[in-house]
Formats: structure tokens, C-alpha cells, sequence
């Protein structure tokens, strides 16, 4: 079930017990949600030459075809700006800049996207090892993985490919 529609699901099941002024509570929180591009919304479906088209050779690598950059030739990994970082392919929010630590890995890492709904997992056995991937969960774009060694509380790190990312600086 989308986020959307489970809001939608409890603020309607809350008006039951409380009435009116929770509908319209209700209202201000998904407009709110919607407005800062926190939680998924309508999956977005296109052509592989669509992708093409509007993704660059190296995103579209890493993006559609669940590529890697090398450590340390993005251009985010070294980025310390307040911001949100974005889907390349669909500009989704997933991840924010007070969720990114330095993990001497090369890639950009978070502990935590900005809302789980946002990004999905799925069991990655290439290479004869076991990680887990992370792709954006509204297009589908490979963004990278998630491992168990990352910083408290979460102890994850997401490990994400700065090419398959757009960053939005904060004023």
C-alpha cells in the first residue's frame, strides 16, 4: 500500500473517533508531505529509450543498467552543503545531507533516506556476494546498497552512487 493511501486510510479511520477537525488536519499534513517531496507518489514508467534520451551514457549505466561509478570520481561524495538529494531519474527526494557521513568509501553514504517509502530493496547476488541493492522506488533507478555497518541509531549505510543523484542546496 502507498503512503498515500495508508495517510488517507488512518485519517479516515480517525474521523471516526474524532470527527471533522482531523479531516482537515489530515488535509494539511499530505499537503505538506506532498509539497516537500517526502513520500512516493504515482510509479513512473518509461521506454528504454525514454531512459535514454533523457539520462546521460553513465547514468543511464548505473541507473538502468545497475552499474557502478568508481570510488571516489562522483561529484557528491565530498559534498558537506545542506540539502536534499534527488532521484536523477524521476526527482524523488531520498536522501538529506543531516543523514550524510563520510565512510571512506567513495560514495556518497547515509544513514537513513528521507522516508523508507521512497527508496525499496531487493537481494543483489551478482559478483558471487550477497548485499542488498537500493533503487529509487517511484522509477525503479539502481542507486546503490545498503549495508550494516553504518553509524547509530540506524547502523545502516546507505552506500549510493553520486551519479544517479541530483543535489538540491538549501538556502
Amino acid at each position: 500500500m502507498r503512503r498515500r493511501q495508508i495517510v488517507r486510510g488512518l485519517s479516515s479511520g480517525l474521523l471516526l473517533f474524532w470527527g471533522t477537525p482531523l479531516r482537515a488536519f489530515a488535509q494539511r499534513i499530505r499537503v505538506f508531505a506532498s509539497a516537500q517531496g517526502w513520500y512516493m507518489s504515482d510509479r513512473i514508467e518509461r521506454t528504454e529509450a525514454e531512459w535514454r534520451q533523457r539520462l546521460t551514457a553513465e547514468q543511464y549505466r548505473v541507473a538502468r543498467e545497475r552499474g557502478t561509478e568508481a570510488a571516489f570520481s562522483g561529484t557528491l561524495w565530498n559534498n558537506h552543503a545542506p540539502g536534499v538529494y534527488r532521484c536523477v531519474g524521476c526527482e524523488l527526494d531520498l536522501f538529506h545531507s543531516e543523514t550524510k557521513f563520510e565512510s571512506g568509501t567513495g560514495w556518497p553514504s547515509f544513514s537513513a533516506p528521507i522516508a523508507e517509502a521512497n527508496v525499496a530493496t531487493e537481494e543483489d547476488r551478482s559478483f558471487f556476494m550477497r548485499r542488498t541493492e537500493v533503487h529509487c522506488a517511484r522509477c525503479e533507478s539502481h542507486l546503490g546498497h545498503v549495508f550494516s555497518d553504518g553509524p547509530p541509531p540506524t547502523g545502516k549505510r546507505y552506500c549510493i552512487n553520486s551519479v544517479v543523484l541530483v543535489f538540491v542546496a538549501m538556502d
